[in-house]
């Protein structure tokens, strides 16, 4: 990932997921995550995280 992730769409995608596809949020968020070439939400919110520190694209 080169650029920074779509923080409104991830959000967007997840909430829609969570209520009308019925999945978890944990779920939910994996699949935003995915839909932005993250691995999970846990690779997504990693890489906001190091970009916040290092201010620079990880």
């Amino acid at each position: 990932m080169t650029v920074p992730p779509d923080i409104e769409a991830f959000e967007e995608r997840a909430a829609i997921a969570e209520f009308d596809g019925g999945l978890s949020r944990a779920d939910a968020e994996d699949v935003a995550a995915q839909a932005q070439g993250f691995a999970n939400s846990d690779r997504y919110w990693q890489w906001l995280a190091d970009y916040v520190v290092n201010r620079r694209y990880p």
